[in-house]
């Protein structure tokens, strides 16, 4: 990790606070970019910097610390960027990759739809219709793209009649894209996160990136439930930890309730940096395990901060109050069923 990175979260959080609530970061975006964000996750054939998945895990924990929805808006970008980079289609790799390295254009996903969203409904939100000359029609709804008014490039997939899945790199300007205003969310709303939907979506040979296939994701790298999603959930855990530390201060009182939360971190952080480079290791626990340890700290820590603000806390406005509501995003983001269940087990004080 550069050593310049280190004042990121402070950064970050200073930005945070100055840009009008409910729109997109771009001061915040800005300033990852300056900071090289561009580069990290792009192989060095591309000229990006090749960072390993340590660094980016690191990168994305401490972006996380400062703020939340630029460290989310990060990894949607890089998620686009890694199923780009694990396609065989060399011409999308080396026209897409290097534009990206050079931040020529935002690029998002649009994929929870083959993975955790609607996957209980009889028709596929996104239908794949085969054309001629390798070419397909996608039709359909993506419930959730995070940025797609700010992106020029979607990565988005769809379902054929047989089964079998696709992912492609959709030009957010070709004739039947249609993209909704944001949805406005309890916390986030910042991501610009919507709906787009596909009418008669040409994807060429060229924008194909991954299938046709059985489950599409498994084999375009990443997934619900991923390590760089528990670094974000411990990032933003550490973050509400800054700030509560200043309430413990002033009130001695709160040490008591700070130090095991802050320990508890400490413990994840290790946890994670070894699963991470030892396959989840079982002494470290299995990567779903970690997804539940850090959301459930990220989000007691931010009612910890409620509950020592007090009434003021409570004010609308309040970084406290955002803290609470955005804490509870890990209770929906890339959540697996096991992680889900988790948490569900938690509510309801039911036994693990």
């Amino acid at each position: 990790m550069q050593q310049p990175l280190a004042a990121l979260p402070q950064e970050l959080r200073d930005l945070a606070a100055a840009d009008p609530p409910g729109c997109w970061p771009e001061t915040q975006w800005r300033h990852l970019i300056h900071a090289g964000a561009a580069r990290w996750n792009i192989p060095r054939d591309f000229h990006g910097d090749g960072w390993t998945s340590l660094q980016l895990l690191h990168a994305y924990r401490d972006i996380a610390r400062g703020s939340l929805v630029a460290a989310f808006l990060l990894t949607q970008r890089n998620a686009a960027c890694q199923r780009i980079d694990s396609s065989p289609n060399d011409t999308a790799r080396q026209q897409l990759l290097t534009a990206l390295a050079r931040n020529e254009f935002f690029a998002t996903v649009g994929i929870s739809h083959l993975t955790t969203s609607r996957q209980h409904l009889p028709i596929p939100s996104v239908v794949a219709t085969p054309l001629n000359s390798g070419r397909y029609r996608l039709d359909g709804c993506i419930p959730w793209a995070s940025g797609a008014s700010h992106a020029q490039v979607l990565v988005t997939g769809g379902t054929l009649a047989d089964g079998r899945q696709l992912l492609a790199a959709v030009n957010t300007r070709t004739p039947g894209v249609k993209i909704h205003p944001p949805t406005p969310l309890l916390g986030l709303s910042e991501s610009c996160t919507g709906v787009v939907e596909l009418h008669g979506v040409e994807v060429t040979p060229t924008d194909l990136l991954h299938g046709p296939v059985e489950k599409v994701m498994s084999v375009s790298g990443g997934g619900a439930g991923s390590f760089s999603t528990t670094a974000v959930a411990l990032g933003a855990a550490l973050g509400t930890l800054d700030q509560l530390a200043p309430e413990a201060r002033q009130n001695p009182g709160l040490r008591r309730y700070l130090e095991p939360l802050e320990a508890e971190a400490s413990h994840i952080n290790s946890d994670l940096v070894a699963a991470a480079g030892a396959a989840a290791h079982p002494l470290h626990g299995h990567p779903d395990q970690l997804r539940h340890r850090a959301n459930s700290l990220a989000i007691r820590a931010a009612q910890v901060w409620l509950a020592a603000t007090k009434g003021a806390g409570y004010t609308l406005g309040h970084p406290a109050e955002r803290a609470v509501r955005e804490s509870l995003f890990f209770l929906v983001w890339s959540c697996p069923q096991s992680v889900l269940e988790s948490h569900l087990q938690d509510l309801c004080g039911l036994p693990a």
